[in-house]
Formats: structure tokens, C-alpha cells, sequence
């Protein structure tokens, strides 16, 4: 068993050297900034006037408890623009993958129950970048430098 063990370790380093931490978090950053604003251009006509067909949504199908229907859909463009926009950057990381959490927590809970595989892809994608920030490859980096810890990469 110890040659497995060593075979196990050797992948694992090499894994380790070709998808760093960085890159990881770079891809959930785009990945899930991809979704929520190609939705966000869904619900807009040219830069940011939302379309008659939007406010129906609000009104009908994704009509939420306490929020009127003009106010949601303003609100769910906006944050579809300028959370996916930031993600990109990784600037303000944590604040706007937590926010779109929470989105899709709203999504999830009033509007789709049924669309939890989908939704669980995107906390997938979320949670680390809440949990380990933007990585090396962003803009919280080169603005807000943290010291490293050891043994552990970000």
C-alpha cells in the first residue's frame, strides 16, 4: 500500500501545481458572473431600461411576498449587473458573492423550489468564493493585500 499512498501524493502535487488556488477561484468568479448577468441582460432593453416582459415576470412568475413587482425587478437587474461585473473584477468579492447567495437563496425559497440542482451549482460556485475571497488573480489582491498565513494558499 505505500506505493499507492506515494502515487496518490505525486497527483495530488501535480493537481495542486496545475489548477492553483487562483485559477480555481478565477473560474468560479466567471462562471457564476456569466450566469446571473447574461440573466440580467435578459430583463433589459439597451443598457439598462427593463422591458415590459420583465415587469410581467415580477408580476406573475417570480412575484415576491412584501417586495412590489416594479421594485423586485429593478432591484434583481441591478444586482444581475453590478454583482456579475464585480465578480469579474474580484473586486469586493465576498460582499458580492454573498449577495448573489442571497439572491439565489430568494430564487430558490419563492420562486423556483424545484430548481435546486441548478441552485446548488451556484452555491457551489458562491460559498468558496465567500469563504476564500477573489484569489491572487483579483483586484481585492492588488488593492487590499493580506499577509499570508502558512500552509495555506489563497
Amino acid at each position: 500500500m505505500p506505493a499507492l499512498s506515494l502515487g496518490r501524493e505525486r497527483i495530488g502535487a501535480l493537481a495542486a501545481r496545475l489548477l492553483p488556488d487562483a485559477l480555481l477561484l478565477l473560474i468560479a468568479r466567471l462562471g457564476i458572473a456569466a450566469t446571473f448577468f447574461l440573466s440580467g441582460r435578459s430583463k433589459v432593453d439597451g443598457w439598462f431600461t427593463l422591458t415590459e416582459g420583465t415587469f410581467e415576470l415580477f408580476r406573475t412568475e417570480y412575484a415576491l411576498p412584501l417586495l412590489p413587482p416594479a421594485l423586485a425587478a429593478y432591484m434583481a437587474a441591478g444586482a444581475e449587473h453590478l454583482f456579475p461585473a464585480l465578480l469579474a473584477l474580484g473586486l469586493a468579492t465576498r460582499l458580492s458573492a454573498a449577495a448573489l447567495l442571497g439572491m439565489t437563496m430568494v430564487i430558490q425559497i419563492f420562486v423556483y423550489p424545484d430548481a435546486w440542482p441548478t441552485h446548488l451549482v451556484w452555491v457551489g460556485l458562491l460559498l468558496p468564493l465567500i469563504g476564500r475571497g477573489g484569489g491572487d488573480w483579483s483586484l481585492d489582491r492588488i488593492l487590499f493585500p493580506t499577509p499570508r498565513r502558512s500552509g495555506h494558499q489563497r
